[in-house]
């Protein structure tokens, strides 16, 4: 039996010190940062949430926001108490370029979201639709796709919590109403849990001033197409769209007389859609109901599949879709133009709007991005800090794009890109009036920092400040 002595590994680690030298594990949120000073939204803070600062004596508005957004991304606790354990890590004042003694406490930014009114965390919105002309300008897209949705967000643990009510998922929490464009939530309206999808005319409003934005600040002949479920089937958000010269899409309820319309319908007078691995059977007519002043044009379908596993005729769940496209509105004449006649199909119509499943995939990635739960116990300081996590998702998509889609693929969840690349070890080296970030050179290597590194230096600015030039008397 050999000795303990001569059984150890020359390799062991025989005991523990402290040393030090500033030592990082989230060396890849530096990159983030430097994104965020490059991009120039730091004006674009301060002109609109400037007035916040009371005293000289506070930190800038521009370092409370950066550290703030950080702390979402870094996405390690979603108590805001662990503001006081980053203060004590100089570490971390390295990473997000500051003093030690600049590092928030989680009082501060208590005091912070309590000092927003209701005016002021509106401007949240307008700083939205700032960010979603930047992205629209550099993607150029011929045809804009909007999807319109409501998320629940459990809080089902603070029942008394102001705002925190029963919701249509069985929970106890919010109801936010959102905007999708892409990968991007661009509008979005926070409520109460039991203040459903179409709620009042919340909807209504987005949807005009979204078409207001894309056609005053990109273009003016670009079509606009909204996909919304059965949740905003209301005649009032058609007549919008109509008005407005733009196309819908969105899911029916199952009427008595329209499933009889189904069953009536001989096998022959169904047609096939076929867009693998899934197949739809349809038809489509012309419906009416008692209080619309006008009848629009109605698909029915069912698909034949669930994972490749043909359904039987009990076991296929029935859709219905109403939409103006295909009746000769100007609508058409504006997806001819832009070489997107193929959506005025029925066959295509089906395809779009099972295309709202990739939305959903936002809302999703939102959740896995920041905590459902809020921290405050009143709905003003809780609407301000929701409206931060929706900037901070944001600018996260945005650096996904301009950043980081060359290593890490664009549809990553966050929480694959917070440990491929931000949870990283680094460490900081003050030396001849200089800072430097050093890593391995494994990881040098793996995530092309060099390349990285680059382009968060050079990426688009969001420039002009198109929004914040419009009349004051304009609604948010």
């Amino acid at each position: 039996m050999q000795s303990t002595k001569e059984s150890k590994s020359p390799y062991t680690i025989t005991k523990i010190e402290v040393t030090p030298d500033s030592l990082t594990g989230r060396a890849g949120l530096n990159l983030f940062v430097r994104y965020l000073d490059n991009i120039c939204i730091n004006p674009l803070l301060q002109q609109l949430f400037g007035r916040l600062r009371k005293s000289r004596k506070g930190l800038p508005i521009i370092e409370l926001f950066k550290q703030i957004f950080v702390f979402i991304l870094d996405g390690t606790s979603r108590h805001l108490s662990y503001f006081d354990a980053l203060k004590k890590d100089p570490s971390h004042a390295g990473i997000v370029e500051c003093s030690p003694q600049q590092l928030l406490s989680s009082h501060a930014v208590k005091r912070f979201f309590k000092a927003f009114s209701l005016p002021v965390i509106h401007f949240f919105r307008k700083l939205l639709r700032e960010l979603f002309v930047w992205r629209l300008r550099l993607a150029e897209p011929d045809l804009v796709t909007l999807s319109l949705d409501s998320m629940v967000m459990n809080n089902d643990e603070a029942a008394k919590r102001h705002g925190v009510t029963p919701t249509y998922k069985k929970v106890k929490g919010f109801q936010p109403l959102q905007l999708v464009w892409q990968r991007y939530i661009i509008d979005a309206v926070f409520r109460r849990g039991e203040r459903h999808c179409n709620y009042g005319n919340d909807a209504v409003k987005m949807i005009r001033k979204a078409v207001d934005t894309i056609r005053t600040h990109y273009r003016a002949d670009v079509p606009i197409v909204v996909r919304m479920d059965s949740g905003f089937f209301d005649e009032a958000i058609f007549l919008l769209c109509e008005e407005l010269d733009i196309g819908y899409a969105c899911g029916g309820r199952l009427y008595d007389a329209i499933r009889d319309r189904a069953q009536e319908r001989p096998e022959d007078g169904w047609k096939i859609f076929d867009r693998k691995p899934q197949q739809w059977r349809y038809f489509e007519f012309e419906d009416q109901r008692e209080a619309w002043s006008r009848s629009r044009r109605t698909i029915f379908c069912q698909p034949l599949y669930e994972d490749r596993q043909r359904l039987l005729k009990f076991a296929r769940p029935d859709t219905v879709v109403y939409t103006n496209l295909g009746q000769e509105h100007r609508i058409d004449d504006l997806l001819r133009s832009a070489g997107h006649a193929d959506m005025l199909d029925a066959a295509a119509l089906i395809g779009f709007y099972h295309g709202r499943g990739a939305d959903e995939l936002v809302h999703r990635d939102l959740k896995d991005f920041a905590s459902e739960q809020l921290p405050f116990l009143r709905f003003g300081p809780n609407m301000a800090y929701y409206f931060t996590i929706l900037v901070t998702f944001f600018l996260f998509g945005a650096f996904k794009e301009d950043v980081s889609g060359e290593v890490i693929p664009l549809e990553s969840y966050p929480t694959t890109v917070r440990r491929r690349l931000f949870d990283q070890a680094g460490k900081i080296v003050r030396h001849a009036g200089e800072v430097t970030l050093k890593v391995t050179q494994a990881l040098w290597d793996q995530l092309k920092l060099a390349v990285l590194w680059r382009k968060a230096h050079m990426p688009p600015q969001i420039s002009p400040l198109v929004l914040l030039l419009e009349p004051k008397n304009r609604s948010v």
